[in-house]
């Protein structure tokens, strides 16, 4: 037995186990979008090219099947940590300060996101980066509850996965925190690596602090906060300021 944030919790795995499940939470999830990314920024220009983020389908049906199936290696990895006996504060997703956490994510997002914002203008006007567009198809009546459901999924599927998961097995198979930080930092910043050199260096950035932060707090809500918020502010700057947003593609 071993004890997590003052409670008794069933042990993990052995080490070939937690390395074997890994690889198969991460290739069902982030490691292919990252394999994808280092595809598309080693074989299609960067200047002047524009990308999207979220899915572009016109129909309601296919947003909605996107967000749910997206969420599908989150529930995978829920499912292992509690088939093994582990409880979910032990990747620090426990729901016992709510208030704490959201006060903790708003103040994330406000520092990451004028952060984020700059480096990636910049990025976009010096054409290292693509346009990216932040937000489903316009126009429609769901198009903003659409939004915020994409953004919900990703930031639960990046900071449970990225975050919480990868950095307490990597711990837990040996690794260093140092190594921990390097390896979930980088991972964000490579499956980003669409977006070109910008969204790469601003997601590594916010990787390792992240999982830095991770490291010392044992805490993931925060995260998830965050990212939703930094989500949902950027797709509401595109559909209000869409003639700006088309001036910087």
């Amino acid at each position: 037995m071993a004890i997590v944030n003052g409670m008794r919790a069933h042990a993990p795995a052995d080490r070939r186990t937690l390395l074997e499940e890994l690889v198969v939470v991460l290739s069902l999830s982030l490691l292919a979008s990252a394999a994808y990314a280092i595809l598309s920024i080693a074989t299609a220009p960067v200047r002047g090219v524009t990308v999207t983020s979220a899915n572009q389908s016109p129909q309601l049906a296919r947003q909605l099947l996107g967000v749910i199936f997206g969420l599908a290696p989150v529930y995978l990895v829920l499912h292992l940590v509690r088939r093994s006996g582990e409880r979910l504060a032990g990747i620090g997703l426990a729901l016992d300060r709510p208030r704490r956490d959201l006060a903790q994510g708003i103040a994330l997002f406000a520092i990451v996101g004028a952060a984020g914002t700059g480096v990636y203008l910049v990025a976009v006007e010096l054409g290292v980066n693509r346009f990216v567009v932040p937000a489903p198809p316009v126009g429609h009546w769901w198009t903003v509850p659409i939004l915020i459901l994409t953004s919900v999924q990703a930031a639960l599927l990046e900071e449970v996965i990225v975050v919480a998961y990868l950095v307490t097995r990597l711990r837990q198979v040996s690794w260093t925190p140092a190594l921990a930080i390097l390896a979930s930092g980088g991972l964000r910043a490579t499956y980003h690596l669409y977006q070109g050199w910008g969204g790469f260096a601003g997601n590594l950035a916010m990787g390792l602090l992240f999982a830095w932060l991770f490291t010392r707090t044992r805490r993931a809500w925060p995260f998830v906060v965050a990212h939703l918020l930094l989500d949902v502010a950027a797709g509401a700057g595109y559909l209000l300021f869409p003639e700006f947003a088309r001036g910087l593609g």
